[in-house]
């Protein structure tokens, strides 16, 4: 059971962080306009991309440590608690459709399970022990990378998961938004992208949240970017699980090749569908086979297959 003690300690801890901060000019927000407080959280968010901008030399830096895990087989696991925790699983949901990944390369790991995506689980945030049972269920190794998200840089779950990630010499990187955090100094890369107090005080599913997912945004995507996973700007490895990504499948191809339809289907039938074989089938002069074994010789990377199919 919670002391007086233990509650005081906390409070202490939570005037300190700069997310937990009241706002003394924000103290008559009930009284305003509807207007005026749209305006104001406008005002608030369009702050966001800026504190973004200051740590884009550290947020590069573990894009390029993770895709250095990964292309040598590494999985790339989010680990968070509450908001953070649901931005990590979602950012790790959308891998396997817009970049063809296996559902176990990325993972999104929330303290409390699946149901805490809904539904908050009491104390899971809390635990340390809970963090390392989620990482020793998926076999966590040393060419994984464990990125722990904590708005307060605090979490107990998500520093958790760093520091037992760190024992096994999984690379690690600690997400947070307030300065000097526990989670950044736990973790080999720290990214600490400081929004400032929130509009609503200590709700860090505002600003706080924004800044995560914009982080999150460039960790998966720019990782992907470096794996061979597109073509310049456009989603080569695309999943086609449905009409729409049918549609943009074909799309893509057209864009990349200027092939007119009947050329893009005929390449996505002795591809299977796979757009970027079929790319490289149409501007390399390939068949379906060839053009699959250059792939797997160039890692994935289009541009270095092409090369090698122009070589031949």
């Amino acid at each position: 059971m919670t002391s007086t003690a233990d509650y005081a300690h906390l409070r202490a801890q939570l005037d300190t962080l700069t997310t937990e901060a009241f706002r003394p000019d924000l103290a008559d927000i009930d009284r305003r306009s509807t207007l005026d407080i749209a305006r104001t959280m406008n005002d608030e968010d369009a702050t966001v991309p800026a504190a973004v901008a200051r740590r884009l030399p550290e947020i590069a830096a573990a894009i390029d440590a993770i895709a250095a895990r990964m292309a040598r087989g590494g999985r790339l696991v989010y680990a968070g608690a509450g908001t953070a925790g649901r931005l990590g699983v979602l950012d790790a949901s959308e891998c396997p459709p817009t970049f063809n990944t296996d559902p176990s390369h990325v993972l999104g790991l929330i303290a409390g399970g699946p149901s805490a995506m809904i539904t908050a689980v009491e104390g899971a945030e809390d635990s340390t022990k809970f963090a390392v049972e989620d990482l020793t269920g998926i076999g966590l190794t040393d060419l994984d990378t464990v990125v722990g998200i904590s708005a307060s840089g605090r979490t107990p779950y998500a520093i958790g998961a760093v520091e037992y990630a760190r024992e096994l010499g999984a690379l690690t990187i600690g997400l947070s938004c307030n300065a000097d955090s526990a989670l950044a100094a736990a973790a080999e890369h720290g990214i600490e992208i400081v929004v400032g107090p929130e509009l609503l005080t200590g709700s860090t599913r505002l600003k706080a949240g924004t800044a995560q997912k914009l982080v999150l945004n460039m960790l998966s995507t720019l990782t992907m970017i470096r794996l061979g996973k597109t073509y310049g700007n456009l989603m080569v490895d695309v999943r086609a699980s449905n009409e729409k990504l049918r549609a943009r499948s074909r799309r893509i191809v057209a864009l990349a090749t200027g092939a007119t339809d009947t050329e893009i289907e005929t390449a996505l039938g002795i591809t299977d569908g796979e757009v970027k074989n079929a790319i490289l089938t149409l501007l390399g002069n390939v068949d379906g086979p060839t053009a699959a074994r250059l792939l797997d010789a160039a890692n994935g990377h289009l541009r270095e297959a092409l090369q090698a199919a122009k070589n031949r």
